[in-house]
């Protein structure tokens, strides 16, 4: 190790130290022990240009344990990313560009939002799986870059890491190389309190290469070789288990839990910036020639990128493939395939979705997808493009029976760019993919979770099947738009809108067949809510989403030939709804009248929409499903009743 380069990594643990005591929050001791290993990745290992933060072909870096973002944080700095020493100065402040975990979109270097541990280690599942078919797609000399990431002990207890693990080794994702900081200390205490696995060998059976190198966490050549030897091997993931000390070379809370967090203060940071030859009494101290030295490194990517740019303007291959995988631009046209079916018809919503979802993988370059071992039950076959596995230019995908997992890998899969990843599961089970679901909202990323059986209409499973709760919580999601479509027009159109919007979306379909409804309008479904059945001097609003806006109709009827006139609403999408101005959300649900909502789920937050709300405020029963249905009032009978009740 030279001198600058001790010098640069006692720099990053001083500003590991005095970030977060400034703040008086934030956790010290992973970003010590870790930042050897760190600057050899980002000086000897990684191919980027810190001016050119955005650069497709550059090499992505996932700090898992996102509790250590000052590592990161500071890594950014020193690079020349764009971080100053004043962004170090507000870590963890109001609106600061250092918020306590890693926000992809947020600063300029984070690649995807990690803290909820488990998460970036599976999210570069995501990641590999679009660089492989990327490549595969348009070549090489387009796309050839390496997922490298840091996790932790805690890491790979959470679960979504033995399903990612699986996944990736299954897959043989050989473009995947993480070190794993095996430090042996968690908040609680030492790891052995309640961690006790051999996990070498259990990467070693998930199909990981696997390299045990010991405590070589202060030798920079010991690592650069251990990573390259993870490189070398280019048909599996590799996994470097490194021995650290926590903490290290903090004079008093080195190797304790204590350090994991907020321990390391005044004059425990003065004595070991003396150890570590750094000004005691300066606070955020950056030498002239560290910085020199660090921004130069980060700038060697530009030769690099400027050889990439000039492949890709000579490139002769499919130029439409390459303007959406590369510069995220989506084919002109793509809306036109999206596919229409005639009023009368009786179809699953989930079975429309999956005619969707193949029109659009046959015409747009970016979508493909599959689902957690229920694909064809969630209408997320996609055929004749190949299966990634045998072919890693196919888009279908089989994420196995590993929704957390698939979760996670469709954020980094988005996070990567510029793919449209689709993942399929029963809504009930949305459940196991919350986390990631969170944080592809919190991203802003763009995907489709295809969740169907959305109802107790799933019939005779019973209660542990049929969803209740599930499209009020996740309507509570800030950033999820969530979709349940009428019929299948709606599915289509709500399709359309979804790829036309960049945020997450949750395409919520049912298992039963439902008619294909007249009067459908695809502009009033972008906009969330449209008025289906407007008669003159209505005397109340229906309101409605589903499969139950079938019922709104029916009721329409039946009180018609009795002169009474209703209006009937599908909401197809509440977030988007409440994105239109209040004239139009007043056009659509006026409140001049009584309005009545039905929804087979839980009547919870249907008070802003409705002044009578029907709906299932209670677990399901296990009957056949319109049996089900007819016994909790899901019916256009019940309709009838509460608007006679209304306006009586």
């Amino acid at each position: 190790m030279n001198e600058l380069d001790q010098r640069t990594i006692n720099t990053i643990r001083g500003l590991s130290m005095d970030a977060p005591h400034a703040a008086r929050s934030g956790h010290q001791g992973t970003a010590m022990s870790l930042a050897p290993v760190a600057h050899v990745l980002f000086s000897r290992i990684m191919n980027f240009n810190a001016a050119s933060p955005d650069w497709f072909d550059r090499d992505r870096f996932i700090l898992s344990p996102g509790h250590a973002s000052i590592l990161q944080y500071s890594l950014l700095h020193l690079y020349g990313f764009g971080l100053t020493l004043d962004d170090l100065r507000e870590f963890r402040q109001w609106e600061s560009a250092t918020p306590g975990h890693p926000e992809v979109g947020h600063t300029a270097g984070v690649e995807v939002t990690t803290g909820p541990l488990g998460q970036g280690f599976a999210n570069a599942t995501g990641m590999a799986i679009a660089e492989a078919h990327i490549r595969a797609r348009l070549g090489a000399d387009v796309c050839d870059h390496w997922i490298f990431g840091l996790c932790s002990d805690g890491d790979l207890q959470e679960g979504v890491s033995h399903e990612a693990a699986s996944l990736a080794g299954h897959l043989g994702l050989g473009k995947i190389v993480f070190v794993y900081d095996d430090n042996a200390i968690s908040i609680d205490g030492p790891t052995d309190l309640s961690f006790s696995d051999d996990s070498a060998a259990r990467f070693r059976a998930y199909g990981w290469h696997v390299v045990e190198a010991g405590d070589i966490g202060e030798d920079l050549d010991a690592l650069e070789s251990a990573i390259r030897e993870g490189m070398a091997v280019t048909d599996k993931p590799s996994l470097i288990v490194l021995k650290t000390t926590i903490g290290v070379p903090a004079t008093e809370h080195a190797g304790t839990h204590h350090a994991h967090g907020y321990a390391i203060k005044d004059d425990e940071i003065a004595a070991t910036k003396t150890a570590m030859g750094l000004p005691a009494d300066e606070t955020f101290h950056v030498a002239s020639d560290v910085a020199e030295y660090c921004r130069t490194l980060g700038a060697r990517g530009a030769e690099r990128q400027s050889a990439w740019q000039a492949r890709v303007d000579d490139f002769d291959g499919d130029g439409i493939a390459l303007a959406a995988l590369v510069r995220g631009e989506a084919p002109d046209g793509w809306a036109d395939a999206l596919p229409t079916w005639n009023v009368g018809e009786s179809v699953a919503t989930r079975k429309a979705s999956g005619a969707v979802l193949q029109a659009l993988a046959d015409v747009h370059p970016g979508v493909l997808g599959g689902g957690a071992d229920l694909t064809g039950n969630t209408g997320t076959v996609i055929s004749g493009h190949g299966v990634f596995r045998d072919e890693p230019a196919g888009k279908q995908i089989h994420f196995g029976i590993r929704e957390h997992g698939m979760g996670s890998a469709m954020v980094g899969m988005a996070a990567h760019g510029h793919l449209v990843p689709v993942g399929g599961t029963f809504l009930v089970f949305s459940d196991y993919m919350r986390a990631a679901v969170r944080l592809a909202a919190l991203g802003h990323l763009q995907m489709v979770f295809s969740w169907t059986h959305d109802s107790v209409g799933v019939g005779e499973d019973g209660p542990t099947h049929q969803p209740v709760e599930h499209v009020a919580s996740l309507r509570a999601m800030p950033g999820l738009d969530v979709w349940r479509p009428a019929d299948a027009n709606e599915v289509a159109a709500a399709w359309g809108a979804a790829l036309g919007r960049r945020s997450p979306a949750a395409m919520v379909c049912s298992r039963q067949n439902v008619p294909v409804l007249d009067g459908v309008d695809a502009a009033g479904v972008a906009r969330g809510g449209y008025v289906l059945h407007d008669p003159e001097d209505a005397v109340a609003t229906v309101v409605a989403t589903g499969s139950e806006v079938q019922h709104g109709v029916d009721a329409a009827a039946t009180l018609a030939a009795s002169g009474v006139a209703i209006r009937v609403v599908s909401l197809p999408c509440w977030e988007v709804f409440a994105e239109q101005g209040a004239e139009y959300r007043a056009s659509v649900i006026p409140r001049t009248h009584p309005t009545i909502s039905i929804e087979a789920g839980t009547t919870f937050g249907w008070e802003r929409h409705a002044d009578i709300c029907l709906g299932i405020d209670r677990f399901g029963a296990s009957a056949p499903g319109d049996e089900v249905m007819e016994r909790f009032g899901m019916t256009a009978g019940a309709v009838v009743d509460a608007v006679r009740a209304a306006i009586s």
